[in-house]
Order: C-alpha cells, then sequence, then structure tokens
C-alpha cells in the first residue's frame, strides 16, 4: 500500500482491520487468540514433530560476545538443526568475523553452516573470491541479499562494478557453484519498496536468479505470513517459504526493528511486556511462550520449517523448540 508520493506507508489499524501491502486482515481480538487455541494438546507432541528448525546468529566483536556465541551454538547444536547461519556486517564489515564462525560451526558441529553475503561495499570480483573461498572451504549454502546502506547512509546505493541487486548476486553466485541459496522475503513488504507488486516481483526476480529458498523477516501476526506464503505459491513460485521467527526478549528493541522493517506490532503484545522491563526472568517466559503459540498456529496451517533469529541468545529458541515437540539429539554437540 503506498501513499501519492510512492512511499510505503506504515502497517496500522483501520476500521477495526489491520492493513499491509499485501492484504488486509480483521483486527485480532482475545475471543479469537482463544479460538485459534482451542482446547486441544498445547503445542506439538514430540512423538508427532515433524519440523525443520534452523537458527541465525551474528559474528562476536568481544571475547564475551564469542563465549556467548559458542554457548549458543554448544546448547542449539543437538537439536540438529537443518542449517544455521552467521550474518554479514553492513559494507563487509564482519566479513572475516562471518568467515571464521561459519567455518567453525560447520567443522566442529557437523551441521551445514550458511553465510551471509551482501552487495554492499564490493566490486563483483571481491564478492565472487569471497564466494569462491566458501566453495572451497566447503561452504555450500549462501544467504544472499542486498545489503543495508553503510553507516552514515540513509539510501542504498549499487557499488560502481559492483551486483547492483540481491537477485544479481544471486544469478552471480550460481555461476561459481551449485550454492544452495537462500533469500529475503517480507510479508509487510520491504519498506524502500513502491508498492507491494514491485517488492513482489523482486522475489520473483530472486526466484528465477536461482534462490532455493525464501526466508521471511520477522512478523508477529501469522496470518500476514500465511498471506504472503499463499501468494507466492499462486504465483508459481514453488521453493519453501520459511517464516522467520524474532523471540520478544526485549520489547523497546523489537519495537526499533519493527520501524526500519515496517513489521506491525498489535496492541495485545505490547500489554504482555508492559511492567516487565526490569523482571527478564518473566520476560523470558512471556517471549517463549508468544513464540511457541505463534509457531503453532503456523504449523496448523501447514508450515513445518521454522528459522529462528536469535540474537546469540540460545534458552529463548530452546525452550520455544521444547515446547514445539523437538528434543535433543545427544550425539551431536560442539566438539
Amino acid at each position: 500500500m503506498t501513499n501519492e508520493d510512492g512511499k510505503l506507508q506504515q502497517n496500522k489499524w483501520k476500521s477495526g482491520q489491520v492493513v499491509s501491502g499485501y492484504g488486509t486482515i480483521p483486527a485480532r481480538t482475545s475471543e479469537d487468540i482463544i479460538g485459534d487455541s482451542g482446547l486441544s494438546l498445547p503445542f506439538i507432541p514430540p512423538v508427532e514433530s515433524n519440523l525443520n528448525v534452523s537458527f541465525e546468529f551474528f559474528p562476536p566483536k568481544t571475547e564475551k560476545m564469542e563465549a556467548q556465541l559458542w554457548d549458543s551454538v554448544a546448547q542449539l547444536a543437538p537439536l540438529s538443526p537443518e542449517f544455521v547461519s552467521v550474518t554479514y556486517g553492513a559494507g563487509g564489515t564482519t566479513r572475516e568475523r562471518t568467515h571464521d564462525a561459519v567455518i567453525r560451526i560447520q567443522k566442529e558441529t557437523g551441521i551445514p553452516a550458511a553465510a551471509h553475503l551482501t552487495c554492499v561495499g564490493s566490486t563483483k570480483e571481491e564478492i565472487d573470491a569471497i564466494a569462491q573461498r566458501y566453495w572451497d572451504e566447503g561452504i555450500r549454502h549462501i544467504v544472499a541479499l542486498r545489503g543495508d546502506p553503510p553507516e552514515g547512509s540513509q539510501k542504498y546505493v549499487p557499488h560502481p562494478g559492483g551486483y547492483d541487486y540481491a537477485a544479481d548476486l544471486v544469478a552471480g553466485l550460481k555461476k561459481i557453484g551449485d550454492f544452495d541459496i537462500s533469500v529475503a522475503g517480507y510479508p509487510e513488504v520491504h519498506p524502500e519498496a513502491l508498492s507491494a507488486e514491485a517488492d513482489f516481483d523482486n522475489v520473483k526476480r530472486k526466484v528465477d536468479a536461482g534462490a532455493n529458498r525464501i526466508i521471511t523477516q520477522f512478523f508477529m501476526e501469522p496470518e500476514f505470513f500465511l498471506r504472503y506464503r499463499d501468494k507466492l505459491a499462486a504465483a508459481g513460485i514453488t521453493v519453501p517459504v520459511v517464516p522467520g521467527i524474532l523471540p520478544v526478549n526485549n520489547f523497546e528493541s523489537v519495537r526499533k526493528f519493527s520501524k526500519m522493517c515496517n513489521t506491525y506490532l498489535p496492541d495485545w503484545l505490547e500489554l504482555l511486556f508492559e511492567g516487565l522491563d526490569n523482571q527478564p526472568k518473566t520476560r523470558n517466559l512471556v517471549a517463549a511462550t508468544v513464540a511457541a503459540e505463534q509457531c503453532r498456529v503456523l504449523y496448523r496451517n501447514g508450515v513445518q520449517n521454522f528459522h529462528f533469529y536469535t540474537l546469540n541468545r540460545a534458552e529463548l529458541a530452546l525452550a520455544i523448540c521444547h515446547m514445539l515437540g523437538l528434543r535433543e539429539n545427544a550425539a551431536k554437540v560442539v566438539g
């Protein structure tokens, strides 16, 4: 949904409904939420769990953060995730740290590791060299992204001699090797998109260029994801569409993320975290329960793959996965 200037409007309440670029959903009441849950088993019984999960980490900046990262990897590795990914700083600012983390995770856990790679701040030759280095190291999965503007820049501008956008990067990577490539999708429309249609066409270009999977931006209302998934399917896009799940460890941080990403935050979510700023244990309990229920609603609508934005904190992701019926495989641990 755009205004007269062609700029994307933020999601908002309108006539009792929530409006996004990909459609309108009714504003949910407490009765609706209870109705979603019903009187069935609260989550997913372990014996029936047929889920695939993946986890995203960011490369550490300090020794303390490095210890936290590897502690998180050690806690989550026994769940046998389909893959784990490591983010890439704007303009390649974390290039070596991302590389080192990806290589170590795959070598020490045996879990396929995915390296984030962006178009920002590098020529095609530089990016191709990075990708070739990953291929030579046995890394076969790349998360290909346009990337955020470098610090101090308000608008993305393609690098001269570089890959202009993610679709171009995907095509370039496929020339280097048969990478398993994940790309980003936006259930509530990319904040810089001129329209929902333009954003949708961009996703299709990435898939046509060779992307194997779409991982979505985080969202709080499952209906947004389901509507987006169904729209992709109706357009003939058959690659897996994986919901990105962000547990709300810190509501104010998530509020900032939501403004940057054009993600709608429902009133009921703010009410749940009201008054918990100085109660981290209670806040974590609420966060894990909300995310697990979100996943359960998606599961009941045919979703079996989930990608968790861990922020290098394992406890929440571990609790959510436990409630979803996943159990540890003791044979798979960090060496």
